[in-house]
Formats: structure tokens, C-alpha cells, sequence
């Protein structure tokens, strides 16, 4: 009944769209997309979800989108009125974004380009998106003659926001503007937009760190305001479906190895509920593509975390510029020479340091090795992480052996009581994971840190990345490792694992792995139960971390702790005496960790404290290299 009703709203919305669009001249760009045989109300999607700028742009946007499920869904765009600077003042505050964020950390600011904001996001019909450039054009003109020659900015700081205040005369020209676009709006497009009235500000770091308020009004200082600038009044719209999403940027090509995977195209984006993620199992994803509007799971590590303005179209601008001559400016032109570019050029903004937990200082190898340190690293490169989750599907046999399908998979793999089913839920490292573990072990070496002790989690992949990193140190004999079932990864991250067959100290040892038999955990392992709550799993963590803490050497020493990407959050913040993360914000964090991230951690003796301090070796950076079938050369010839 539910579906019928939605259906019958649907037609009676399509049908009101039509009998408007009835007696009235076919848009230009809209008359070839139906001469394509593309239904109007596609293509009047299609123009507004590419900011109507060539039928080639919307033609592409309908091929692509072919099997997106939602095309024939009547969802309109959400459209904003930005006021944006440019010339030398936006390179300035360009510049204190990559400052700030480097020194800071990333804050609620980064998210979007450097902008006043006169209308905020508001939604109009597709059919209706050029009433907008043309209520930007009179609005634009009618303030034009009496725009500021110059905006004043005022720095505002205060314990949560640092910005630029508009000072009051030029404020309410620029509101009065707003206004008036608001009002040409609701007039010609019928659609309900609210001028900002309020204090005008253009924002520069919100949300932001207490400890970090000096620095940042420090940088902002810097800012030079005496230099005239160019203002332009930008239209955008966006994807209403996910403004709350994470955006991730895809990287690589990925091809999908199961029917509920994502086809994934480098330069797409990916959006991402961080809160519907239950069913992805660590170092996946579940999104939505926005080329193509399909949804699957995806490898998180073939994408960068981006900021939503990255997805925003530019529709049209208005450039207040006294100087031009009044009979160039065109509101049918997306861009110009004359009207200029207000958005910056796209910047990757990525998921903020893990060192940004505390002020980092250099390492000095010396003093490290007068003093109790502790290394956090995550496990190197897992096989479903590369093969999918039918990954041990590829590699069994009918009988149930596991053959080499593929160079990527390991020569072979541990003996398991209940055979290689048990492998399902514990998957081993590939063999690039276990390349990356003795390239991180080689530079600890070289780095000249002494290992004194390691524990890991059970996990297997944790345990083998353990055993690779002590034989290029040169002490695979000499240090047991001592397996912590308490650093585990966090159990609602393995979802629909009722039991965990993770493998025994036994097994362990028969496999050759030099494990502690005597160590006694802070948690056995059938103390992890599924699905267990966020408080549970840091809990437990950090008793772990302090059973860990007091089983090391008093004195010095390196102690390496081998985990998932959770450790080097759920484990550092113990010893940094930090309060648990918010749930979200840790699941934002924690899974753009890649293959052999270290959170690198110091005791300082001298103030009674740990301190958060640069890992003694570089990260590992690498990109992806997809699977090749040689048959598909000799098609066709």
C-alpha cells in the first residue's frame, strides 16, 4: 500500500510538472536530450544535476546513470548563494587552510571553500533551475551600483569559531542583495529561500581544538586585508540524499569481484553513511557512486576521504566588478574570463593525522632509547581486502585444499584443526601484506630503535605481520610474541560472526610462529563477544593497554604492539590519558588508517606523562595494480 501511495504521488508530481511546462517555449538545451529519446523528466534531471551547461555533459550523466536505481525518483537538488573572493585575498586564505590544517589538524572550516554565505541551501524544482540564474542576474544588477568597493573584515575569535566579521554599512548592501535574490527566487522558480539576515562572516576554522585558538588566530593575522578583492556571487547545488555522507575520491580502478560490489573509476566519488556500515567487514565500505548512482561495497583503500564541496556544482556567478563593462555580463555563462572562477581548484582533504591526538615533536633516536616508548602498528595488506569477500572461494579446491590462483595470495597457508573453512573470518596477510611487514621491519632496523618486547592481536594477519618485522630485526628467536586477545579488533566491525575462529596458541606455534605459551591475557579469547558495544571495546582496550604497559620493561626500551587500525586509536588515547573519541568521529578516523600505519608513543619521566611523537620510520605509500587475463589479447584477432 506504502509503494502504491508513492507511486501515485510520484505521477501526480510529474503530472503538475508537465502542465507547467505545457504552452511554454522547450529550454534549448533540453529540446536535443528529448530528440535523444530521453524522457523529460531524466533529462531535466540531468541538466540539473550538471549544472546546465552542454547537452554532451547531461547526454554522459544519462548513459552513466542507466542503471541507477533511483533515476526515476522525483528528488530535486539543494541549491546555495555563496559569496566567494577571489584574486590575491582567496590565495591568502587558501593558504591559511593548508597552514591551519597542517598545524591544527583539520577542522569543521576545511570542509568547504573559503565563502560568505548569503542563501543557505534551498531546494527547487528541475524544470525551474534557469529561474535561478535569472533571479541572480536581477538581484545582481539592481545592487550593483551601489556594491562595496571594498569589504571590510573584522577577525572574530572565540573559543569554538575563528572568522572574518563583515563590518555593518557594506553587511547590509550585501544582505539587501541577498534579499533580493530570495525574493526573485520565490517569484520566478516558487521555491522557499531564506536570505542570510544575521551577521555575515566568512568562516575560518570552526570546531576546532581549544589548545589550538592562539595558533590559529596567530595564522589568521597573517591574513593581508588591504588589498582590494574581487567578490563573486556563486550559485551551487548539491546532492540532497547525502549531505551528511562521508565523500571519498576513488583512486584506483577496482573491478567487482561479487555481484554486491561497486565498479569503481578513478576521479568518481563514493558517498558513504558512516552509520549504515554494519555489514562491511574491516577495510570496506558500503557507498553510493556519484557517477553512476549504484550502491555496493568498495575497498576503502582504493579511495581518499575528500570534503562534501568537492561533489558541489557550480551553476552560475555574478562578479561585482565596477570596473566591467555592464553589457558583458552574461548569467547564461557558467564561467568567464570576465566573471572569473570563485571555486579554488579542487584540494584532497583528507582524514586528519592520527599525531594530531597531541603536539608531535621529532623523534631523536637517542633519547629514545634512554626511555620506555611504545609503537602501535596496524597489520599489513589482508587477501579479502584485495580479493573480496569470496576471496577463499578462489583459492579452495572442491575437496577443500588451497591452490595459488592468483601471485597476490600467499604460497600457503597454516594448518587449521577444522580445516580451511576456519580461514573465512580470520583472513591471512597476501603476499604484498607480507612485503609491506618486512619493508616496515628493515626500516625499524636501520632506524636503530631496540625492540624489547611485542604483543599482537590474535588475529592472524596481526600475528604474521608480527613474526615478518622481528625477522628483519634480527630477533624472531630472541622475543616471543605474546598474543593480547584484549587489542582485538572492535567485534561489531565483524558482523554476522556469531563465533570467532580465530587460531590457538597451538596452532600458532605448530605454524612456526614464536609465540609466548606462558603470557597470561588481561582478556582470554572467549572473553570477545560479538557485536559488543563502543564503551566495551575501548574499555577493554585500555585495560589491556595497562596489563601491557606493566608487563614491559621498567626502563627502556621499544615495546611493539601489532594490531588493526582501531589500535592506534583505542590504544594511544590510554596512555595519552584522553578521554574515548565520539563513536563516529573513531569510525571516521580509524578506517583511513592504511597497511602498517604507527602511532609511535614516549614516556616522559620528567613530567609524569606519555607523549605522542614522530614514528621512527616513514609511512609506506603504494598504489593498486588490478588483476590482468591474457585471453582477452587474443579476442577478435
Amino acid at each position: 500500500l506504502k509503494q502504491e501511495e508513492m507511486a501515485t504521488g510520484e505521477t501526480q508530481l510529474y503530472a503538475k510538472v508537465f502542465n507547467k511546462l505545457r504552452g511554454r517555449s522547450v529550454p534549448s538545451l533540453l529540446e536535443p536530450l528529448l530528440g535523444m529519446g530521453f524522457p523529460a523528466h531524466t533529462a531535466l534531471k540531468a541538466l540539473a544535476a550538471t549544472g546546465r551547461k552542454t547537452v554532451e555533459e547531461a547526454s554522459d550523466w544519462l548513459h552513466s546513470h542507466c542503471n541507477d536505481p533511483s533515476l526515476n525518483d522525483p528528488i530535486p537538488q539543494e541549491y546555495a548563494l555563496f559569496l566567494c573572493p577571489t584574486g590575491s585575498l582567496l590565495e591568502k586564505l587558501q593558504e591559511f587552510w593548508r597552514e591551519s590544517k597542517r598545524q591544527c589538524a583539520k577542522n569543521r572550516a576545511h570542509e568547504v571553500f573559503p565563502h560568505i554565505t548569503l542563501c543557505d541551501f534551498f531546494t527547487c524544482e528541475d524544470q525551474k533551475v534557469e529561474c535561478l540564474y535569472e533571479a541572480l542576474k536581477r538581484a545582481g544588477d539592481r545592487v550593483l551600483g551601489t556594491f562595496p568597493a571594498a569589504v571590510p573584515l573584522v577577525l572574530h575569535s572565540s573559543i569554538s569559531y575563528l572568522g572574518f566579521f563583515v563590518s555593518d554599512g557594506p553587511a547590509d548592501i550585501i544582505r539587501e542583495f541577498a534579499v533580493m535574490f530570495a525574493s526573485e527566487a520565490s517569484s520566478l522558480a516558487d521555491c522557499t529561500v531564506k536570505p542570510c539576515t544575521k551577521q555575515l562572516h566568512l568562516t575560518l576554522a570552526h570546531k576546532f581544538y581549544p589548545h589550538h585558538q592562539r595558533t590559529l588566530e596567530q595564522l589568521a593575522r597573517a591574513i593581508p586585508l588591504g588589498h582590494s578583492c574581487q567578490w563573486t556571487a556563486a550559485l551551487y547545488s548539491r546532492d540532497m540524499r547525502f549531505v551528511h555522507y562521508q565523500t571519498l575520491r576513488v583512486l584506483y580502478q577496482y573491478n567487482p569481484q561479487n555481484v554486491d560490489e561497486l565498479m569503481l573509476s578513478p576521479g568518481d566519488h563514493v558517498f558513504v553513511d558512516p552509520t549504515q556500515q554494519e555489514e562491511a567487514s574491516e577495510g570496506w565500505v558500503i557507498g553510493t557512486s556519484q557517477w553512476t548512482g549504484c550502491r555496493g561495497f568498495l575497498p576503502e583503500n582504493y579511495t581518499e576521504r575528500v570534503s562534501e564541496c568537492d561533489t558541489w556544482v557550480k551553476h552560475r556567478t555574478y562578479t561585482f566588478s565596477l570596473a566591467a563593462d555592464l553589457s558583458s555580463r552574461k548569467d547564461g555563462e557558467a564561467s568567464g574570463r570576465r566573471n572569473g572562477e570563485p571555486h579554488p581548484p579542487p584540494t584532497s582533504w583528507s582524514v586528519c593525522s592520527l599525531q594530531s591526538l597531541q603536539v608531535t615533536r621529532p623523534l631523536d633516536v637517542k633519547a629514545t632509547a634512554a626511555r620506555k616508548s611504545i609503537l602501535v602498528v596496524r597489520h599489513g595488506e589482508r587477501l579479502d581486502q584485495i580479493f573480496g569477500k569470496s576471496w577463499l572461494q578462489q583459492c579452495s579446491t572442491l575437496d577443500g585444499r588451497y591452490y595459488r590462483p592468483d601471485l597476490n595470495f600467499p604460497r600457503s597457508l597454516p594448518r587449521r584443526s577444522c580445516g580451511i573453512k576456519d580461514f573465512e573470518n580470520d583472513p591471512p596477510l597476501s603476499s604484498c601484506g607480507i612485503f609491506q611487514s618486512r619493508m616496515a621491519g628493515e626500516a625499524l632496523l636501520d632506524s636503530g630503535i631496540s625492540v624489547t618486547c611485542v604483543f599482537t592481536s590474535p588475529a592472524l594477519r596481526c600475528v604474521q605481520t608480527a613474526k615478518h618485522i622481528l625477522e628483519e630485526l634480527k630477533l624472531e628467536k630472541k622475543i616471543k610474541i605474546r598474543v593480547e586477545p584484549g587489542i582485538f579488533e572492535w567485534t561489531k566491525w565483524e558482523a554476522g560472526k556469531n563465533t570467532l575462529t580465530l587460531m590457538t596458541l597451538e596452532e600458532l606455534k605448530e605454524a612456526n610462529f614464536n609465540v609466548s605459551m606462558d603470557y597470561r591475557p588481561a582478556f582470554p579469547l572467549a572473553s570477545l563477544l560479538p557485536a559488543e558495544s563502543y564503551q566495551d571495546f575501548v574499555h577493554r582496550c585500555a585495560v589491556s593497554m595497562g596489563q601491557i604497559v606493566s608487563a614491559c620493561p621498567q626502563d627502556a626500551g621499544v615495546t611493539l604492539i601489532v594490531g588493526h587500525g582501531s589500535a592506534l586509536d583505542s590504544c594511544t588515547r590510554p596512555l595519552l590519558q584522553l578521554p574515548p573519541r565520539d563513536c563516529a568521529d573513531f569510525a571516521q578516523l580509524v578506517r583511513k588508517v592504511p597497511s602498517l600505519g604507527m602511532c609511535f608513543c614516549e614516556e616522559n619521566k620528567e613530567e609524569g606523562k606519555w607523549e605522542l611523537v614522530n614514528p621512527p620510520v616513514k609511512t609506506l605509500t603504494h598504489g593498486s595494480n588490478s588483476g590482468f587475463n591474457w585471453r582477452s589479447w587474443t579476442q577478435g584477432s
